[in-house]
């Protein structure tokens, strides 16, 4: 096995070298994956919420044929928002949550419209949406980086956390929500918004593909040589001829 790659001088050099990487993997730019106004995000991101996907998806759809605009969503007797959120986990949490955050929006703005975040600094933007309650530094970046509004911002998604851990990017004590700040001052300077967004969904896919939660494919990781610990869990393969972290090449 060939010893570990030294990369640059520091976290912000490796994580170049990382985002090069995956890059050349998972081809970039990647194209973003929809093209939701803020307000649409916003709503997206607190129905995703510990919820699969095509389910969120589900909830998001029902709220919009059920009613005829965010207004009415924040009007309408809870339990008719609870019923179209039944495809997520918790409606009987979500719906009324959901509701409060309309209606501070309203009352804030004066109308259920986030286009303001647009001309905001990214950390102002971001400090004005995690002042909302339930919103914490994922859907603030979510609704900046992946809505119509096109921010540089970073989100943290599980995968994308458990894959900077293991490259040694970040701690392995630090959690998800703090990770966020830590990794996004590592990010060059000169990035513009789209690289932001590819760093997050390159780490992510690798997270997804070959980074596992459980027997990460370390045999055909991209990343292995520069990886720590993926290192330090095939090392006993040369020896004994079995990983902790099987391959699945």
């Amino acid at each position: 096995m060939p010893a570990p790659a030294t990369v640059g001088s520091g976290p912000r050099e490796k994580l170049v070298e990382v985002h090069a990487r995956l890059c050349k993997a998972y081809g970039c730019p990647i194209a973003y994956f929809h093209e939701h106004g803020p307000m649409d995000e916003l709503v997206s991101s607190l129905l995703s919420h510990r919820t699969r996907n095509a389910d969120s998806a589900r909830a998001f759809r029902n709220l919009q044929e059920r009613f005829a605009d965010w207004e009415a969503v924040r009007d309408a007797p809870v339990r008719d928002v609870q019923e179209a959120l039944a495809p997520c986990t918790w409606p009987e949490a979500k719906a009324p949550a959901l509701q409060r955050i309309l209606q501070i929006i309203t009352g804030r703005r004066g109308s259920l419209n986030l286009d303001h975040l647009a001309d905001t600094p990214v950390p102002e933007a971001r400090e004005w949406l995690e002042s909302l309650p339930g919103i914490g530094p994922k859907t603030s970046a979510a609704v900046l980086s992946f809505s119509s509004l096109r921010r540089r911002a970073l989100p943290v998604d599980s995968h994308h956390h458990r894959v900077a851990q293991r490259l040694g990017l970040i701690p392995a004590s630090l959690s998800v929500g703090p990770s966020h700040r830590v990794l996004e001052a590592m990010l060059p300077p000169e990035w513009d918004a789209q690289q932001v967004y590819d760093d997050h969904e390159v780490l992510m896919l690798h997270g997804q593909r070959v980074c596992h939660f459980r027997s990460p494919a370390c045999g055909r990781c991209v990343l292995l040589d520069i990886c720590p610990t993926g290192q330090a869990h095939r090392a006993p393969e040369s020896v004994a001829g079995s990983a902790a972290f099987p391959s699945h090449a």
